[in-house]
């Protein structure tokens, strides 16, 4: 794993283990002593996810404690580099002479202070996964006193012979918080998922949930998909989560979750995605940087419950803002990775062109709600800036659980999402001729937007295919079409803002009557 620095910070949040949870006394049920003869052996049931959501709704009724495992001084203070420098041996790693699938730990240190408990599940019975020190290659690093052995893990990643049968490859990660990182074939590690997020860019800050502990199933020789489930802690809810892990050319997690709050939370998002958006396409700020582009995802897609596909192209704000597509039922939403080509970034290190999409497909009825879409200005491409997430309209009380179910697909590409026209480049600008008396913040602008894909390169240019455009505040005018020498289509427009409130744009190609392409979203701003 190419693990960044951008990686650290953006996934780094305090893990607490806590006490007093006993997996026997959680999961097991005491059969009654047999009337006669020796007194019957009591023997656990098998575990199963009913197990976590049982130790999950047991947590939930104690107060929330942050009783994080004291980390010796020596890993504490561990900058960047020398964690970097420590990495479990891969000679070492578990069930290595059996199956298709591997597993590797993270060692604690630097900002990774957080205990995780690992188990391992086999023919039912689950088995605490010992810390040994000699199991890693700590590199430059020295120690003067051992290392404690119960120290634990920071986290763990599998590996799966994903693009070659001579390599195995990592397919999923989970580390810091509950976070967690996927990669179908040929890919590069670029967003993050995780388990939940709670208050996201509101005013009391932002709470983060916590996997503390962690059960893999141990897979048959010939499984071609793995299940782990995990356990989640915060001040405002438990969860039992159930991740069954399929790794492809697009790699899917099937994700099943019962939270157990214990708290209302004010704003719940389910299936969170972050990602990094520095600079690209529209310009919306200058940077030093030779590179054209620099982001692991460029817009956010999504499929309502009404079938219709929405893109918004990611802007890095000079402001916090905060957008909110409201929804019912829906189908598909995700923060998409749409610039394919090595020229988009000139970049020879990071390879972003190969930076997965994620495409979260609610499973069930999720009900009424909103995607919500959290763009954060960020100076540096080390930050996590983008935030997408589910936030039900239906209020997350305390004592109430909730249950969750959807498929994650990590992906490179898609001529199903969506399967119409796209959204190929967004270029805005002001008209010619502005207006000297008018105010930057209400001068009309001009709007280009390049589609696509589908049908239209095989629609001829006298065919009258329109854009239809809409505001939800100011006009717009001047709207035409234009097939471009590359066989994608052009439309174009002006908008005239009425004063310096944000205004919310939306514009499709249509052909007698019929949808040609997604619905391009554009939030303007004075700012």
């Amino acid at each position: 794993m190419h693990i960044t620095r951008r990686y650290f910070i953006a996934t780094a949040s305090a893990a607490a283990a806590f006490q007093a949870l006993n997996l026997d006394s959680a999961a097991a049920q005491q059969p009654p002593l047999a009337p006669a003869g020796p007194p019957a052996k009591p023997e656990s049931p098998p575990f199963s996810f009913d197990t976590v959501q049982s130790m999950a709704a047991q947590l939930a009724t104690t107060a929330y404690q942050d009783q994080a495992d004291p980390l010796p001084a020596e890993l504490k203070k561990l900058d960047y580099d020398h964690y970097r420098d420590i990495n479990y041996r891969h000679d070492r790693a578990m069930w290595i002479d059996s199956g298709l699938f591997r597993a590797e730990f993270f060692h604690r240190g630097f900002i990774y202070a957080g205990k995780v408990t690992v188990y391992t599940v086999e023919n039912g019975a689950a088995t605490p996964v010992s810390y040994v020190a000699d199991n890693f290659d700590f590199g430059s690093n020295k120690f003067a006193q051992p290392l404690p052995a119960d120290l634990g893990f920071a986290g763990f990643r599998l590996h799966f012979p994903l693009n070659t049968s001579k390599k195995y490859d990592e397919v999923i990660v989970f580390q810091g918080a509950s976070y967690f990182r996927v990669l179908g074939r040929n890919q590069q590690y670029g967003l993050s998922a995780r388990g939940l997020a709670i208050n996201t860019a509101e005013p009391e800050g932002e709470e983060f949930p916590v996997f503390t502990h962690f059960w893999i199933v141990k897979p048959a020789p010939d499984d071609t998909a793995i299940t782990v489930y995990a356990l989640l802690d915060s001040k405002s809810t438990t969860g039992a989560y159930r991740f069954t892990v399929t790794p492809d050319a697009t790699t899917t997690v099937d994700i099943d979750a019962v939270l157990y709050p214990r708290l209302d939370i004010k704003k719940p998002g389910f299936a969170p995605l972050t990602s990094m958006y520095l600079h690209g396409k529209p310009q919306n700020r200058p940077f030093a940087d030779i590179r054209p582009e620099d982001h692991d995802s460029d817009g956010l897609q999504m499929l309502t419950g009404q079938g219709e596909w929405i893109w918004r192209q990611l802007l890095n704000p000079r402001q916090l803002r905060v957008s909110s597509f409201a929804d019912q039922h829906p189908k598909g939403f995700g923060l998409f990775q749409r610039d394919r080509n090595f020229a988009d970034y000139q970049d020879l290190v990071n390879i972003q062109e190969k930076r997965p999409s994620f495409w979260i497909e609610p499973q069930g009825d999720w009900g009424a709600g909103s995607v919500q879409l959290v763009e954060i200005p960020s100076d540096d491409d080390v930050n996590d800036n983008m935030v997408a997430y589910w936030v039900p309209e239906t209020p997350v009380k305390a004592d109430q659980p909730v249950r969750l179910a959807y498929r994650l697909n990590a992906l490179l590409d898609s001529t199903e999402i969506p399967p119409s026209g796209r959204t190929a480049a967004t270029w805005t600008g002001p008209v010619a001729a502005v207006d000297a008396s008018r105010s930057p913040a209400t001068s009309p602008e001009l709007f280009e937007i390049d589609f696509t894909g589908y049908e239209l390169d095989g629609i001829d240019e006298t065919l009258p295919v329109l854009v239809h455009v809409t505001s939800s505040a100011g006009a717009t005018s001047a709207m035409k079409t234009q097939k471009l020498p590359a066989g994608s289509w052009r439309a174009s427009f002006i908008f005239t803002a009425a004063n310096k409130n944000d205004a919310e744009l939306r514009a499709f190609l249509s052909l007698y009557g019929k949808p040609l392409t997604e619905t391009w979203t554009y939030r303007w701003s004075a700012n």
